[in-house]
């Protein structure tokens, strides 16, 4: 490999939205730095099950929906 040529492996310290955190290793900021997050897995509905709403823009979804009306959606 060639030396010089990839970003710096650091800790960072991950808080979640609950306000629990944790260490990992990653490229982004600089060492020690703490990345907040605005959505995670304790939140989003694709992990706790929660109904999401769909936006329907430019009648793509309406579209769909009609051209399969007769499959069973």
């Amino acid at each position: 490999m060639k030396k010089g040529i990839h970003p710096e492996y650091h800790v960072v310290t991950v808080k979640m939205t609950d306000g629990s955190t944790f260490e990992t290793r990653t490229v982004w900021g600089k060492e020690g730095d703490t990345l907040s997050l605005d959505i995670d897995p304790t939140v989003h509905p694709a992990w706790t099950g929660g109904s999401s709403r769909l936006l329907d823009q430019g009648g793509r979804v309406s579209k769909f929906k009609k051209k399969y009306e007769g499959l069973g959606f």
